[in-house]
């Protein structure tokens, strides 16, 4: 589960393609990573996919991973690699738990597909019929489980059901059904929904529902304090207000107690193999069936295309529906505070893999659970085993020239970046500072600078060419933005001076949540919009802005509590963010 309205997009992408930094990172050095944790391996599948997570891991900054490996018949392995705890050098073992995040929605799909399948649950009928007290607005057209399931409902994708304000509802961003938006608030009230029919609350609910008739016996339905002794410590990043570089430092994540149904599932990798041997089976396991053949071909249809998973992904309920060298997979990912997990179920292959990592860091081990299909598959049909996928430097880069120039701001500032091969750097002084690739046309700082704030977004040139996308050539670079902070090249010729909306003013800034999924936030003007982070916000009235990387978006920002000429609070995904002065 990821609950940061505007970096869940940039967590999925940099998931979809397994970029790394080659080197070591502040625990993985050379010395650690000769005596990393490792099982033991008694074959050539199992060789090859250690040797793989052995770069993988320290390429990654992980500190440890958790694995699960199933046909459709038994478990065939569980593993794990590193560190449960860094500092204390204790190695993961199969026994920790790890906290699986939005996986766990496919655990709540599951079970409303029981109470349909018992004539509970009728998924096209409004959701307000059956809880009619939820904080939602409907101006688009009524809301249904199968909305939700499919994140097409329209809501935003809200760090909470409710608000601090009792008056707030989550308001519709487009009709029902017309696109998918990843909400995760919307799963919470699916949640909701199942514990209201069942008459008990959702961690009975999945406890007696899926949990104990599967004999997943030591996966925990809800994240609580009295699990963390079993469980692997979590790491986040130590500088949140910051940028972050691969190899950036990492520190302990505080307590998380978690029982919204979008991720609060903390489970074992043998636990986990059975639950992914039971979606191979199509819903049956050894004492019957989860839900009916038809409760399951409803979750695997690829109902919305869901490009956020990857380019040829669907969303069924609960899960994203794909293809894999021509199979038919579900897969998904988790992430949490200090927690990223993945699934592959590859369901003509008869193969699935499980894996989790005891960091968040933007990304998931989506990588390791492809591979090590991809080797089950070939093992299965007697088949050469595949070369492990390459791990990318994000570093390096084909086009970095593409970059290179002086830029300067409109007060004469400038920004200088040089190549040096394939790697772009920043020229600070007589410091050259490393840039790491960050998507698109996005760098960010690898050293801990005064250019760590921010990432640099550059601009390429307009053009009205016809040709389709990928025959043309890109056309060249002509701005770079730095926060607010803005600059051109010499093949600049736009406007240089820009009519700002005085409003804005009041609400740029820097905004604080004590939250453990929030964090940080920092508005400020570019040019004429007001940006938060590197989306811009476009205005609604009266303090209130859409996130609108697209016109249809339901998420909002919103600046209120304005003192002394300046908005003290900002609403941002259900969560209150205090403004602070301290830069």
């Amino acid at each position: 589960m990821s609950l940061d309205p505007f970096s869940r997009r940039a967590f999925i992408t940099r998931s979809a393609v397994a970029t790394a930094v080659a080197g070591t990172s502040p625990f993985w050095t050379p010395a650690a990573r000769a005596t990393m944790p490792m099982p033991e391996a008694t074959g050539s599948l199992d060789k090859n996919l250690d040797a793989y997570v052995a770069s993988y891991m320290p390429a990654m900054n992980a500190p440890g991973l958790t694995l699960g490996l199933t046909d459709a018949s038994h478990t065939l392995r569980t593993a794990g690699y590193g560190f449960a705890n860094v500092d204390q050098h204790v190695p993961v073992s199969t026994e920790h738990l790890f906290q699986i995040g939005s996986i766990t929605k496919s655990f709540v799909a599951l079970v409303l597909l029981q109470m349909r399948d018992e004539g509970k649950l009728d998924l096209h009928k409004p959701v307000l019929e059956y809880l009619p007290w939820l904080p939602i607005t409907e101006s688009f057209g009524p809301i249904t489980a199968h909305h939700l399931l499919t994140h097409t409902s329209g809501l935003p994708d809200s760090l909470n059901l409710f608000s601090s304000n009792p008056s707030v509802r989550l308001a519709q961003g487009f009709k029902p059904g017309d696109h998918f938006h990843y909400c995760n608030a919307g799963f919470d009230i699916l949640g909701r929904l199942a514990a209201n029919l069942d008459r008990r609350p959702w961690r009975a609910c999945v406890q007696a529902r899926i949990l104990s008739p599967l004999g997943m016996s030591k996966t925990e339905p809800v994240i609580t304090t009295a699990s963390r002794p079993r469980s692997a410590t979590g790491y986040e990043i130590y500088w949140d207000d910051q940028v972050y570089p691969r190899q950036g430092k990492l520190a302990p994540a505080p307590n998380l107690v978690m029982d919204n149904a979008a991720g609060c599932i903390a489970s074992i990798p043998a636990d986990m193999a059975i639950y992914l041997r039971m979606l191979l089976n199509r819903g049956k396991y050894s004492s019957g069936r989860i839900v009916s053949e038809e409760s399951f071909n409803l979750m695997s249809t690829p109902h919305i295309k869901a490009e956020e998973f990857s380019p040829t992904a669907s969303y069924g309920y609960g899960i994203a529906v794909d293809t894999l060298d021509g199979h038919k997979i579900l897969r998904h990912t988790g992430g949490m505070v200090s927690f990223a997990s993945s699934i592959h179920v590859d369901l003509d292959g008869g193969v699935a893999a499980f894996a989790s990592i005891n960091a968040m860091q933007g990304y998931r081990p989506t990588a390791v659970t492809e591979y090590a299909v991809r080797l089950l598959r070939a093992s299965a049909e007697s088949k050469p085993l595949p070369a492990p996928p390459a791990i990318a430097n994000p570093e390096e880069i084909d086009n970095a020239a593409d970059y290179a120039g002086t830029f300067t701001a409109p007060d004469g500032h400038k920004l200088v970046f040089a190549t040096q091969g394939k790697r772009l750097t920043l020229v600070d002084g007589d410091t050259h500072v490393p840039l790491q690739h960050a998507g698109g046309d996005s760098f960010i700082s690898t050293m801990e600078s005064r250019f760590a704030e921010y990432g640099f977004e550059f601009t390429r040139k307009t053009t009205d060419s016809t040709k389709p996308e990928e025959t043309k050539p890109k056309p060249p670079v002509i701005e770079v933005t730095y926060g607010p902070s803005w600059f051109t090249n010499a093949s600049y010729s736009g406007p240089k001076t820009f009519q700002v909306a005085p409003e804005f003013a009041a609400y740029a800034g820097h905004y604080r949540s004590d939250g453990a999924w929030a964090g940080d936030a920092r508005a400020f003007v570019q040019k004429d919009r007001l940006m938060l982070s590197s989306s811009p916000l476009e205005p609604i009235g009266n303090g209130l802005f859409r996130i609108a990387d697209q016109p249809w978006i339901p998420d909002t920002a919103e600046f209120l509590c304005i003192a002394e000429g300046k908005a003290q609070l900002l609403k941002l995904g259900g969560a209150d963010f205090w403004r602070i002065e301290i830069d």
